[in-house]
């Protein structure tokens, strides 16, 4: 297996049908993988209730599948030099689908837990695989439309996700969210198989790395975990966070000392002595942190302090989905006459200022005026996600496509994990603030704040209940001021990642795919 017949010859792009069929099969392939990461949230009450465990045992089915995601997805190129990119493509496809089947079908907490964790390890290879398959299938001249249409499901799936799982959990059962993955991973495995098998890749029998391998999975697997559980156990407050942190630094420390001197390292971190790659990267991983909380608070602010339903939250965060999926294929077809660093400013420039204006709102903001920030947000999403796919592929062979896409998705997986880590627990530290600040106010001495006590306890209230009252009133206002905190921190990282984009070099022209002469 060490060769392919394709050796002599390279391979000419699909055309028509074929092309159509083919970027069918991994877009949806895509959209599934990308959806399964926000489609248990919702349902996490509703599995931990039938399951007979507590809320934050729940939580472990969206930790076990980002964990061994997290994993894999660095491990993409090695397994795809190895075994060859289709046949692995196909490979996590199919087990995607199976272990979806078995996490539907789990009837106890750890089952489902060992479910999601190989659902998780088939997902890893799949959104860099299905971005090196579409960008070796497709005319160089057209690859911008490829990388448009892989950016548009890996975008619209997360903000459909909790909208989707809500929908099925009320009127099916939690089961379903992870049933419908299996006719449509079916369909994508097949279609990828029947067109692609002939197209496959040449492999190479390295030896195993074992150490890297090792320092890998203990590293990322100890930094995810903490990531996951550390706002619900206070952080290092907890001795087992301190120890998954430490034992985190020490492995992923060693990891790039050994890697990068390794013989046949398992991840190739010598991708980072390309400019536009490390530029790149870089920006797409901070740019994520600060789209990632956005996405994250906004949601969990609707809902535990403006009273929202899961599926009213998952509404006013839709929009944002509407002009980033008419504006992609637009923007994909015109890339390469744009100046691709100067599309990301722009992005960068509307999500600075809709997170500004995101921290201007109060807690009387009505659904009308949550939702238009959030629509006007849609712009900016494929003006960021595109053109930085092509910077950092920028220049590269293919043979290395599969591990640039491999490691560009893991830290921009780390920087939607650390995110949500890092914006949830400023937010509730922030609310403590300003209850803090906010309830000095409510004094004897402060004529507004008695005459709310005396209105209260007028309309048939105890003296006691009256002040409970007013509490949660200092409570909404408090955690309203802190979420506008966390929007104005993005807006910031958003304007100091500006500067950063302008280290890239052009030309940023295809990286190494199908084209007739090539």
């Amino acid at each position: 297996m060490a060769s392919t017949p394709n050796d002599a010859l390279p391979l000419k792009p699909l055309q028509g049908s074929a092309l159509v069929l083919l970027t069918i099969a991994v877009a949806f392939s895509t959209f599934m993988e990308v959806l399964d990461m926000t489609i248990v949230n919702v349902a996490v009450p509703h599995i931990a209730g039938s399951l007979g465990v507590s809320s934050s045992e729940g939580t472990w089915t969206i930790s076990s599948y980002s964990l061994a995601s997290a994993i894999m997805q660095p491990l993409t190129g090695w397994i795809a030099r190895r075994f060859g990119e289709v046949k692995t493509f196909v490979f996590s496809v199919m087990l995607f689908v199976v272990f979806s089947m078995l996490c539907g079908l789990a009837t106890s907490m750890p089952m489902l837990v060992i479910a999601r964790l190989m659902q998780g390890a088939g997902s890893g290879p799949m959104v860099a695989l299905s971005l090196t398959l579409l960008l070796s299938s497709y005319p160089k001249t057209k690859q911008g439309i490829a990388l448009a249409l892989w950016a548009m499901t890996v975008v619209v799936a997360p903000i459909f996700g909790p909208i989707l799982g809500g929908w099925l959990t009320d009127n099916f059962s939690w089961p379903w969210i992870f049933y419908i993955n299996v006719p449509v991973g079916l369909a994508a495995g097949i279609i990828t198989w029947t067109l692609l098998r002939k197209r496959e890749t040449k492999t190479r029998q390295t030896p195993i790395d074992v150490i890297g391998l090792a320092l890998l999975v203990v590293g990322v697997g100890s930094l995810q975990f903490m990531l996951d559980n550390g706002n619900d156990n206070d952080w290092f407050a907890s001795p087992m966070i301190t120890t998954l942190g430490l034992i985190a630094l020490v492995c992923i420390s060693f990891l790039v000392v050994w890697e990068l001197n390794a013989k046949h390292p398992v991840v190739d971190l010598g991708l980072f002595r390309r400019r536009n790659f490390s530029v790149g990267v870089t920006a797409q991983s901070l740019g994520m942190f600060a789209f990632f909380g956005i996405n994250v608070v906004f949601p969990l602010w609707l809902q535990t302090t403006l009273g929202y339903t899961a599926t009213w939250a998952g509404l006013a965060t839709a929009p944002v989905g509407i002009l980033a999926f008419l504006l992609s294929p637009i923007l994909g077809r015109n890339l390469q006459r744009l100046e691709l660093r100067a599309v990301v400013t722009f992005a960068f420039i509307v999500f600075a200022g809709t997170s500004y204006w995101f921290s201007t709102f109060d807690s009387s903001a009505s659904f009308a005026s949550l939702i238009l920030p959030r629509f006007v947000m849609g712009i900016a999403i494929p003006c960021f996600f595109i053109p930085l796919n092509q910077i950092y592929l920028a220049g590269l062979p293919a043979e290395e496509i599969a591990s640039a896409t491999g490691l560009a998705n893991f830290f921009r997986t780390l920087g939607s994990s650390v995110s949500t880590a890092v914006t949830v627990t400023l937010w509730e530290h922030r609310g403590i603030w300003h209850h803090a600040t906010l309830a000095e106010s409510v004094a004897p001495s402060n004529p507004a704040a008695t005459q709310v006590v005396q209105q209260l306890t007028r309309g048939g209230m105890s003296q006691m209940q009256a002040l409970g009252v007013t509490d949660q009133l200092v409570n909404k206002e408090a955690l309203t001021l802190a979420v506008n905190d966390v929007f104005w921190l993005c807006m910031v990282l958003f304007i100091l990642l500006i500067p950063v984009l302008w280290f890239a070099r052009p030309p940023f022209g295809s990286a190494g795919g199908a084209a007739a002469g090539h």
